[in-house]
């Protein structure tokens, strides 16, 4: 039977049998479940700084899309110590990275239901060909990194982009820390030693996008929408490095469209990152990020730019990571554009050289799994959108980029809607284009 999990027709989620414990995704299969759909996650989490340690309990609310006798979760490196369903204790295992549950009674199709699963341990990273993947450890706090199968590491979790759900996330801490989580903070509570933080995301929300970071920082509120967490040694630098983010935020506002959450915030973590981290409404960065020259501020731009193209929009299966990495990539260029660096045009002969300089075997609508974060589906990727601005002008192409942000808001989103609606806009056809730009492995030229 095929779960289609909000997806278009022509790319179906399927997720195989009943309580199948794979996604059925092409390039990551192991992590995503079948069976049901995740619609809310209550996480209250204690977290000792010092030993390292999490005790946690997780109540996830879902609906059956079978009836279900069994069905799994993801789960890394944490031992689980009691299971209910409907409040109802039920026989468990955990096997690798999955944790299978077996109520006392079959689940009927279309019923909603609620798992209780008390956990504890210490975590530790995934291990991925992307490095280590989800909870971290900085040498006085916390590093929350998930993309794209990290956050089984601190949560149990249904681990597919495809699977939004909406998330209340309560920690415990030692007070001296600041705890930064996705999502807007509603309440925060101390004790004599501990502070609890609770924080609430009501937007659908991909788990790879959930984030927490805890540390000794202050806590800044800047113009609007936007705050921000940062070392104190950081603060006159950041200012000056992530002062125009304001103006950014009303660019990309106009170029594609309204904000599409509550809040946005920046972390900026006591510690060097190879990149900036990509969460629902917060990006978080390295101190290396940092450097009191404005550096970085093309990397600023991207992660801003994901709150709409990754964030709001979430891929339906990983093979679409272009309409992710291509669209805040090219979100750079328009930014650089807009501030008074070089132009796109620019960026563009720059990028095409470098991307026809590397060798030809990069299909970007389906790069493989081994490839989903390559260069070459960034640059490769904005070049498309640059190609398809050429051909169909800018008063069509905005217009465009404004009506698939707002079209498919906080849903899921695949290549095929976009050429579908591209070709919407277009005064002739564009089935060539998109051939040679999404699916040929040769470059064509600009």
């Amino acid at each position: 039977m095929t779960v289609l999990l909000n997806v278009p027709m022509a790319d179906p989620v399927r997720a195989g049998k009943p309580g199948a414990s794979t996604s059925s995704d092409a390039y990551l299969p192991a992590h995503g479940n079948g069976g049901y759909r995740v619609a809310h996650y209550d996480l209250n989490l204690d977290y000792r700084v010092g030993p390292g340690r999490l005790d946690g309990r997780a109540r996830i609310t879902a609906v059956a899309e079978h009836a279900l006798s069994r069905f799994s979760l993801d789960l890394a490196g944490l031992r689980v110590n009691r299971v209910t369903v409907n409040g109802k204790a039920v026989r468990y295992a955990q096997r690798g990275r999955k944790l299978h549950v077996s109520p006392q009674r079959a689940v009927p199709a279309g019923d909603e239901f609620a798992v209780d699963i008390r956990y504890s341990g210490s975590p530790t990273p995934i291990r991925s060909n992307w490095g280590e993947l989800g909870w971290d450890y900085l040498d006085d706090g916390v590093l929350v990194a998930s993309q794209p199968i990290g956050a089984p590491s601190w949560f149990p979790c249904n681990d597919h982009p495809s699977d939004k759900a909406t998330y209340r996330i309560a920690v415990t801490t030692a007070a001296a820390y600041q705890v930064v989580v996705t999502g807007a903070l509603e309440s925060r509570r101390s004790s004599a030693s501990t502070t609890t933080w609770v924080y609430r995301l009501p937007q659908p929300t991909s788990s790879y996008l959930v984030s927490v970071q805890i540390g000794r920082y202050l806590s800044l509120d800047l113009a609007g929408v936007m705050h921000a967490t940062v070392p104190a040694r950081l603060l006159t630098p950041f200012d000056h490095d992530f002062g125009r983010q304001g103006m950014m935020l009303a660019e990309f506002s106009r170029l594609f469209g309204p904000y599409p959450f509550d809040r946005y915030g920046v972390v900026v973590v006591d510690a060097d990152l190879d990149a900036p981290v990509e969460a629902q409404s917060l990006s978080v960065f390295g101190a290396n990020h940092v450097d009191g020259e404005r550096g970085s501020e093309h990397l600023v731009a991207h992660e801003l730019a994901h709150q709409w193209f990754g964030n709001s929009l979430t891929v339906a299966q990983w093979r679409h990571i272009w309409l992710n990495e291509g669209f805040a990539t090219y979100a750079e260029w328009l930014w650089s554009a807009a501030s008074g660096g070089d132009p796109t045009d620019t960026h563009a002969r720059r990028a095409w050289r470098t991307v026809a300089a590397a060798p030809q075997d990069l299909r970007l609508a389906d790069p493989g799994a081994t490839r989903l974060f390559d260069d070459r589906v960034y640059l490769r990727g904005a070049l498309t959108l640059h190609a398809l601005r050429r051909r169909l002008g800018d008063a069509a192409f905005f217009t465009l980029l404004v009506e698939w942000a707002s079209t498919h808001r906080h849903g899921l989103v695949t290549t095929e809607q976009f050429t579908a609606l591209a070709q919407r806009h277009a005064p002739s056809p564009l089935t060539e284009f998109f051939t040679s730009w999404l699916f040929d492995t040769a470059l064509p030229p600009l």
